[in-house]
């Protein structure tokens, strides 16, 4: 728990901590209030009050059928956050099992995995969505499915080499000998080693996952017709961008923005996990190692 607050701590004692916590605070507060309450319901429409600017009674105005932009921005945050947990979970997932793949004691096996991963990671994410949709149709599995693999082999990758020290060091080869399997070794040793890198990778997975939702929604693939998400908002008032610039710039800042708080997050957590560049975790360390010993 001590290192836990040490961790909070040191993230929202900069200025890029501060910003993405908060943001990512109304963006979760504001995905859980749209469930019980929007301003106005999601299919209310009025023909004589379409492209209305923003006013008292529609906060962001109104889009080419009368809806508000301000509801359905509300309840579209919520389907992109269910896309960005997800995407990222499915991401983590597949990853960690190819890297425990990559890390296996066996030099053959090994190689044979990276192959497959360099040959994997080379086909577009658009292209896995465009093969998922055919299954699957438009939907929120075929963003969450084409994110997690793309993103899971990329997370692969990056992470290989530090996994392969990790697996090959002394610490990890006494644990061996001493009768530890793989599994212990693959999460009280590699784990370890790859955190910091992992959660830069989940955080642009995440984001990564945000704005693939708009352009995969925007195709027709993502996220289908009457389910809300800021993609959704997007697609349906991009081709009107020249008379009603508004309509796009909403949704287009409200990804920008979470995008951004994603990206600064998983920096500031990067370095507050880790104790080279956390002062304040090396001292816990240091605390630690010294109350043990004189228990001993």
């Amino acid at each position: 728990m001590r290192k836990t607050r040490i961790v909070a701590r040191s993230v929202w004692k900069t200025a890029e901590g501060r910003f993405s916590v908060v943001v990512l605070g109304i963006w979760i507060a504001v995905s859980l209030l749209s469930l019980v309450w929007t301003p106005c319901s999601l299919w209310s429409t009025d023909g004589y009050d379409t492209w209305a600017s923003p006013s008292t009674r529609h906060w962001l105005g109104t889009d080419g059928t009368g809806a508000d932009v301000f509801s359905w921005l509300m309840a579209g945050s919520r389907t992109d956050l269910v896309i960005a947990v997800l995407a990222t979970m499915f991401s983590a997932a597949l990853g960690f099992l190819l890297i425990g793949m990559t890390a296996s004691r066996s030099n053959v096996f090994s190689n044979m995995s990276v192959v497959l991963i360099d040959a994997l990671i080379s086909i577009p994410t658009i292209l896995i969505a465009l093969v998922l949709a055919v299954p699957l149709g438009a939907s929120v599995a075929v963003v969450v499915i084409a994110c997690g693999i793309g993103h899971g082999l990329n997370l692969a990758r990056v992470c290989r080499p530090q996994a392969l020290l990790a697996a090959r060091s002394g610490h990890a080869k006494s644990a061996l000998s001493a009768g530890a399997g793989g599994r212990y070794v693959l999460l009280h040793h590699v784990l370890p080693n790859i955190l910091p890198t992992l959660i830069v990778q989940l955080s642009l997975s995440a984001g990564t996952a945000v704005l693939a939702e708009s352009g995969l929604t925007y195709l027709g693939v993502g996220v289908p017709s009457g389910v809300p998400s800021w993609g959704h908002s997007l697609a349906t008032s991009v081709k009107f961008v020249d008379v009603f610039p508004i309509t796009v710039i909403w949704p287009g800042l409200l990804v920008t923005v979470v995008v951004v708080a994603l990206n600064m997050f998983g920096d500031c957590l990067r370095n507050a996990v880790d104790p080279v560049s956390n002062a304040m975790l090396r001292k816990n360390g240091a605390v630690g190692a010294s109350e043990e010993g004189k228990s001993r």
